[in-house]
């Protein structure tokens, strides 16, 4: 591309105030070097009021830092809120930030910073033609015990069950090509849309490359995915989704 593509950066956010200040701005310093055409767009999905209150005070102070006043043609805010007031889940706070994005390519992440948006620079080197996603894996995952068992059962087991072509189905550290979506709809509300992501761009005729990413324990906020109260509901997630795409091959 003569044009550097313009980025969009969104994060998922569930009363994680202590990180996204910090995440943001290091988002904000690495896209900087990338490209000068950016947005922010961070998804409040139903926070106490006290995290909103404090997202909505770290937003504006972020904004007053990063005027948009050198930038020709461009009109708005560099970061903005698209605040849920009912918690619609993972997936809908991922199907919001898609939606809300308007910029050539998409980054996301989690707002608990057990990623390091820094390496969003990784994804952005390795976007070769032909490559609708790329996505990280983790080099190793820093959690208690039991999530990385957990984790390392669900991620064989979709990976065989849904036939990815990835190696880590649960690092949500992704950078997408807008015009993916052209082709993929998103319906999945919770945290199987990740697999439902990964496995409509495969079928949609996308490459997908990947990068190994670093992963640190979570210092703010907790799982919405991982957790035994979940393992029965995404059990059955999973088989939805399984029959839907895999038996009826029902794609939109």
């Amino acid at each position: 591309m003569n044009k550097k593509p313009s980025i969009s950066i969104f994060f998922p956010f569930l009363n994680d105030w202590g990180t996204v200040g910090s995440l943001v701005s290091l988002s904000i310093g690495t896209v900087q070097k990338l490209t000068d055409d950016w947005e922010v767009v961070i998804v409040n999905d139903g926070s106490s009021i006290k995290d909103r209150e404090a997202l909505g005070t770290i937003v504006d102070l972020l904004n007053i830092k990063y005027q948009k006043s050198n930038i020709k043609n461009i009109k708005g805010l560099r970061v903005r809120i698209i605040d849920h007031e009912i918690n619609r889940g993972y997936g809908g706070s991922l199907r919001s930030g898609f939606d809300a994005t308007s910029k050539d390519l998409i980054f996301y992440t989690d707002c608990d910073a057990q990623y390091d948006p820094r390496e969003l620079k990784l994804l952005y080197e390795k976007l070769k033609p032909g490559v609708g996603m790329v996505n990280g894996f983790k080099i190793k995952r820093n959690d208690p015990w039991f999530r990385i068992v957990a984790g390392r059962v669900y991620h064989h087991l979709v990976r065989i069950a849904f036939r990815l072509p990835i190696r880590d189905t649960d690092c949500d550290f992704r950078l997408i090509l807008r015009e993916v979506f052209q082709k993929v709809k998103l319906f999945e509300n919770t945290g199987t849309i990740c697999v439902e992501l990964v496995k409509k761009i495969d079928h949609a005729g996308y490459k997908i490359a990947q990068v190994p990413v670093h992963h640190f324990w979570r210092t703010s906020g907790r799982s919405q995915f991982f957790n035994f109260k979940r393992v029965g509901k995404t059990g059955i997630n999973l088989f939805k989704l399984w029959w839907k795409l895999i038996i009826l091959k029902q794609w939109q």
